[in-house]
Formats: structure tokens, C-alpha cells, sequence
């Protein structure tokens, strides 16, 4: 089960927000929110990359008890957010990120010349497209 979907460009700025399923809101706003996500982002990454023994070792996921955070960055540093329930095994999130980045993304937004990679996506083929394809990895 996917709860929700975040895609920040690489300024953090929130380029599209998406959620199926998702159990519990908070009161604040969706800019407040996707500030705090994408800072929690920022702060993990720059974490895991001071105690980490290894360079090349980056945040990928973090876990609670009920939820599990993936991150896909891409080389030019668009960050695709997935928050699914445990059931869903890593890897696949994993692997749905990368897809949902190349069949999706890619496809419909980068190769959209009415789109700037820098704004908001707002657009409804996008949209169909993201739905169509979350609804052929959770069903």
C-alpha cells in the first residue's frame, strides 16, 4: 500500500504531491509540510553522510513500526518521496520509484515542452498517468 508521493527539484521546492490511502493528516499546510519533509530529507542525508565509513554510501529509506520512507534522487538531483506500509518490500518501492521516474516522469513532465522542470507539474496528463500507473503496482 502507497500512503503518499512527494517530487522535489533539486532547490526543495515541491514540484508535485500525491496521496492514496493516507491514515493520519496533520493540521498544517501542504507548503508547511513539504518544507518539513524535504528539511527532515536534507538533515538525514547530510547525517548519513558524516558517520558513514563508506563515501558512497547515501539515504535511501528510513522505517517506524507502521511506515517505511524511500528516496530516489536522480542525477540531477530531483528527489522522488514514497511513503509506503511495511508490506511493501524495499526493493520494490525501489524499484517503483526508478520506474515511476522513467515511464512517468520523464515521459509526461521532461518531455512536456508546456512544463518547467523548475515549477509546479500541473498537468492533467501527468496526473492520469501517475494514477494509472501507482494503481498497476498497489493492485
Amino acid at each position: 500500500m502507497i500512503f503518499n508521493l512527494y517530487i522535489f527539484n533539486s532547490s526543495g521546492d515541491c514540484l508535485f504531491y500525491s496521496e492514496w490511502k493516507r491514515k493520519k493528516h496533520t493540521d498544517m499546510s501542504k507548503d508547511e509540510e513539504n518544507k518539513l519533509v524535504y528539511g527532515m530529507l536534507h538533515s538525514l542525508k547530510s547525517f548519513v553522510s558524516r558517520i558513514s565509513p563508506d563515501t558512497s554510501d547515501s539515504f535511501q529509506s528510513y522505517q517506524t513500526n507502521s511506515y517505511r520512507l524511500t528516496v530516489y534522487e536522480t542525477p540531477s538531483g530531483v528527489k522522488f518521496v514514497m511513503n509506503a506500509a511495511l508490506e511493501l518490500p524495499l526493493q520494490a518501492t525501489k524499484d517503483i520509484l526508478q520506474s515511476l521516474y522513467k515511464e512517468v516522469y520523464v515521459e509526461y513532465a521532461v518531455k512536456n515542452p508546456m512544463l518547467s522542470l523548475q515549477s509546479p507539474i500541473d498537468s492533467d496528463l501527468f496526473k492520469d498517468k501517475l494514477e494509472a500507473f501507482i494503481n498497476s503496482k498497489i493492485n
